[in-house]
This record gives structure tokens, C-alpha cells and sequence, in this order.
């Protein structure tokens, strides 16, 4: 327990410490540029601005909560359809060498594909801009899991495949007791992955597309005579979230260790 609260304290230590360096930085850059980029203090005071009444919804004007759940709102959904296309597709890919070699240089064809490619062709599909966006994070998103997937499901010792044939495993329960036990570390590192993708191509998404998300926010503001120092909040929240998503999901991977 005490190496433990030791060890948190490290953690907390190394956290401040890099915040710190941040502002530093970010404080210089600001005095070479004579404010043309703002200081740590004078975004402050806009985060302060900006985070007044954050959950409007007014039809003229919506406040940066209302606009990052509209964000995360996109994300959830092209992440969790990549996520139920790439874990099942991992288990083929990874469970047949027959499967992976015929699907396998699809998808090195597809994954470095430029996300922006994916959004016209997304816009000819629905012809919807939202749904176009949730596309373009849904193909752009799956890659990391499938990989990861096919790995884990591909690394099983052949001694937990031959338990599943002494007991006479259906294929269903050699998914449910051997495979997606073994596999879950590999699924958690994938979707950790994805999500990082999915929120870092939800910018570049509605920038395209509009709306009323984050993305759009940092277009409008940096292309219509806005504010840098919003600009900077928006990066400054997109950078948090982004965060806070990777740590869900380290603690997850964690969590699912003890099965490999």
C-alpha cells in the first residue's frame, strides 16, 4: 500500500512537473511573438470567458460543453461501430491464415489512407455532412483494434487450443472461455488506439463538415476573425478530453492484464 501511495505520488510529481515545463514554453513563445500569441494567463482569462453558461443551446449561439458533447456525441458513434466491425473481424483474421491472407493486404491498402480522403467519399454515400464525418472516424478508428485483435487472437499457445479440443469446446465457447479471454489485453491496446485516432480525425472531420462540434469551433475562430486564445482553449480541451479517454482506457488494458 505505501509503495503504492509512493508511487501515485511520482506520478504526480512527473505530472506537475511536465504542466510546468508546458507553461514555460508556451510563456516564451508568447513573448517572442509579443502576444500575437497569448499567454498562459491571458488564455485564462478566455477559458474563463468561454466556460460562462457552457451548455447553452440557443439556436444563435452554443456554448463550448454544448459543442464538445456534439464532439464526443460523433466520436462514440464511429468508434463503436469501428470497434464492432474490428474485434469480430480480428477473431477470422486472426484464427484463419486463409482469411488473414486474403483480407490482410486490404486492409494495409486501406489503413494509410489520409482521413480527409475518406470524407468526400463519405459525403457521396449519405450525402450528410455529420454522417459523413462519423464515417470518416469509423473507417479511420477500426484499424488499430482489427490489428491488434487478429494479433492476440493469432498468439494463442496452442497447449489453451488443445484444452478446448480434449473438452470437446463448441466454437462458441472456445470464443467465450479461451479466445476473448486471452485476447482481451490485444482488444484493449487496439481500442486505446482508436479512440486516440477516432477523437484526433473528429477536428479535422468538422472542419469539413460544420456543425456545431469542437472542430468547427477552431475553423471559425481561426478563419473568420476570431480569437487565438480561443483557438487555444478549444486545443487545450480537445487535448484534456484526448487525455482522459487514453487514461479510461489504460486503466481498462490494466485491468484485462492478467488473461494473457
Amino acid at each position: 500500500m505505501k509503495a503504492k501511495a509512493i508511487k501515485l505520488g511520482w506520478s504526480l510529481v512527473y505530472f506537475v512537473a511536465g504542466m510546468l515545463l508546458l507553461l514555460g514554453m508556451w510563456d516564451m513563445v508568447s513573448r517572442i511573438t509579443k502576444g500575437e500569441i497569448p499567454s498562459p494567463i491571458a488564455t485564462w482569462g478566455t477559458f474563463k470567458e468561454v466556460m460562462t453558461n457552457p451548455f447553452q443551446n440557443d439556436p444563435d449561439y452554443k456554448g463550448i460543453g454544448t459543442k464538445l458533447l456534439s464532439s464526443l456525441a460523433r466520436v462514440g458513434i464511429g468508434f463503436g461501430l469501428g470497434s464492432l466491425i474490428a474485434i469480430p473481424l480480428g477473431f477470422v483474421l486472426g484464427s484463419s491464415r486463409i482469411a488473414m491472407n486474403i483480407i490482410n493486404p486490404i486492409v494495409q491498402i486501406l489503413r494509410p489512407v489520409s482521413p480527409l480522403a475518406w470524407f468526400p467519399l463519405g459525403l457521396a454515400i449519405f450525402q450528410d455532412s455529420p454522417k459523413a464525418s462519423i464515417f470518416m472516424i469509423f473507417i479511420c478508428s477500426l484499424w488499430p483494434t482489427l490489428i491488434n485483435t487478429s494479433f492476440g487472437a493469432s498468439s494463442i499457445p496452442q497447449d489453451h487450443k488443445n484444452v478446448g479440443k480434449a473438452f470437446g469446446f463448441s466454437v462458441w465457447k472456445y470464443i467465450t472461455k479461451i479466445m476473448l479471454p486471452y485476447t482481451l489485453p490485444h482488444i484493449f491496446t487496439g481500442l486505446r488506439l482508436s479512440i486516440g485516432v477516432a477523437w484526433m480525425v473528429i477536428v479535422a472531420g468538422e472542419m469539413l463538415s460544420g456543425g456545431i462540434g469542437l472542430g468547427y469551433f477552431v475553423w471559425e475562430e481561426g478563419f473568420n476573425g476570431g480569437s487565438v486564445g480561443k483557438i487555444l482553449v478549444a486545443i487545450l480541451i480537445i487535448g484534456a478530453v484526448g487525455l482522459l479517454l487514453d487514461r479510461l482506457f489504460t486503466s481498462l488494458q490494466k485491468r484485462f492484464t492478467y488473461a494473457v
